[in-house]
């Protein structure tokens, strides 16, 4: 029981123990609190007033320093206003001394003026001292001459005029004569150089082809059934046929070169193949068309290359190669226009002109030749359009009117292309006149026939002796047909000169074709 009693004072000693020291614990914690507390307050308080201190100095020092430089500003901007005040003081008094100059040359000046005036009034007055001097003289001289002052005057003038004149005549007598020697010696020259540096060979052109045959049979085949066959050929090619004693052979006759050209093709293809009829000599003439027109174009594009001449247009190009097949005065154009562009280009260098130009125009001043038996007009006219068409240079295609005399040349071009073309020309052999006038003959008479309406193409013959003409028969009625005949045979008999008679055979067609299936 003593010891349970105990056990419970001891529990309950230990229990108020630790309250007690609880609560001692807690107030001294509140002490060491309320001190911590206390001594924070205070260093709170002594920053402030730190800052409060600190603030207030900078914001003296910052007074401080706004006044300096405020001080410092007002003595730049007076130190400013006194030099500007002493600048203007400067430029007044040297305004003043400018003045004061000025006032002192305008005095001098007003002397000076009066010192002239009085010089000029004593000039006056000798000059009208001289003056009647002078007169008395013109009149002690005209009493003594005889002569007034214009008649004196007229008289020496007419001296001299006549003096000047004698001189003048005898000094442009000398040029001339110097200029005309130095000029035709260097012309001599320059021409003689020309013609030795291109030497052409020359071969007269004809209007015949002569194809051969293998044998005299092919001259019966040719001819066909009642002639159809050759009438066949005559017709779709506009040539003459001459078949005669000459052993296998047979003549083509015509002035018209590119057709000549396919009609010698078409003949020599049909002799190959053996198959002479109609329908296989159309198909024949056609294919060898086409042939000569490839031909004609890459002769214009290889005459191009050897001439050196570039930028071309391709139409003229395929009239260059046109002109293959196309003779002036039994001279083939082609060959003559490739040696007035050498011999142009020659000259050209020779005396310092343009190389190029004049190697152009002398290859371009014939390319009416190609055109001159299709459309109305001389060649030259055609030739000048057909350049301007194509875009050649104004001094090309005035070169091309001017190489016959058309128009004046006026270009060093046109006179050089002038002259190489009467060089070309007159090489020996390489013209005939009576080929050019036969063969303007029978494109004459094919341009009178394709002029009236419901020719569809005309074709001379026989020498010329023969004009057959292709009507449109949907245009041309039998009837018709004699009246065409009569027209034609009245222009040809108006407009033209010829040896004999022509014939004027009109030859109206119509086919019908149809196939069978």
């Amino acid at each position: 029981m003593n010891l349970t009693l105990s056990v419970i004072l001891i529990v309950v000693a230990i229990v108020v123990g630790i309250i007690v020291g609880f609560f001692i614990g807690e107030s001294h914690r509140k002490r060491v609190a309320e001190a911590a507390i206390g001594s924070a307050n205070q260093e709170a308080a002594r920053i402030i007033n730190q800052a409060l201190t600190t603030a207030e100095q900078q914001k003296k020092e910052k007074i401080l320093e706004a006044k300096d430089e405020i001080h410092r500003q007002r003595t730049e901007t007076e130190k400013d206003l006194r030099d500007r005040r002493n600048e203007v003081q400067r430029q007044e008094r040297r305004l003043i001394q400018k003045e004061e100059s000025l006032d002192r040359k305008t005095s001098a000046l007003e002397k000076k003026e009066d010192v002239v005036a009085k010089k000029l009034k004593a000039a006056e007055k000798k000059a009208e001292e001289v003056e009647a001097l002078k007169k008395n003289e013109f009149e002690v001289l005209e009493r003594i001459s005889g002569f007034t002052e214009t008649q004196a005057r007229d008289y020496i003038l007419a001296q001299v005029d006549e003096k000047l004149d004698h001189e003048k005549a005898a000094k442009i007598m000398d040029a001339q004569e110097q200029i005309k020697e130095q000029s035709d010696e260097m012309a001599r020259r320059i021409v003689t150089t020309a013609i030795q540096r291109c030497a052409a060979e020359r071969t007269t052109e004809a209007t015949v082809s002569v194809v051969p045959l293998p044998n005299d049979e092919m001259k019966g085949r040719i001819i066909g059934r009642e002639g159809r066959n050759i009438r066949a050929i005559e017709t779709v090619t506009g040539v003459d046929l001459i078949i005669d004693d000459t052993p296998e052979t047979i003549t083509i006759s015509c002035f018209e070169p590119v057709r000549r050209e396919i009609a010698r093709l078409t003949l020599e293809r049909l002799i190959q193949d053996g198959r002479i009829h109609p329908a296989r000599i159309e198909e024949t003439y056609e294919k060898c068309k086409k042939e000569v027109n490839q031909t004609i174009k890459q002769t214009g594009e290889r005459a191009v290359l050897d001439a050196g001449v570039t930028g071309i247009h391709p139409e003229l190009v395929k009239l260059l190669g046109r002109l293959k097949y196309r003779t002036s005065y039994g001279q083939n154009v082609l060959d003559h226009s490739l040696e007035v562009c050498y011999i142009s280009g020659l000259i050209a260098s020779e005396i310092g002109a343009d190389v190029k130009q004049a190697k152009r125009a002398g290859l371009l001043h014939d390319i009416g030749k190609a055109l001159d038996h299709e459309m109305e007009g001389s060649h030259v006219q055609l030739g000048a359009d057909a350049a301007k068409k194509y875009r050649e240079s104004e001094p090309v295609v005035h070169a091309i009117r001017a190489h016959h005399g058309d128009v004046e040349p006026t270009t060093t071009v046109a006179f050089i292309v002038q002259a190489a073309d009467a060089i070309s020309a007159a090489r020996p052999g390489a013209r005939r006149e009576n080929i050019e006038n036969y063969i303007k003959r029978l494109e004459k008479l094919e341009e009178i026939a394709d002029s009236f309406d419901g020719v569809d193409t005309s074709f001379a013959i026989q020498a010329g002796r023969e004009i057959r003409v292709m009507v449109k028969p949907e245009k041309i009625n039998d009837d018709q047909m004699v009246i065409l005949a009569h027209d034609i045979a009245g222009r040809i008999e108006d407009e033209l000169e010829y040896p004999g008679q022509i014939k004027i055979h009109v030859v109206r067609e119509s086919r019908v074709m149809d196939y069978a299936k």
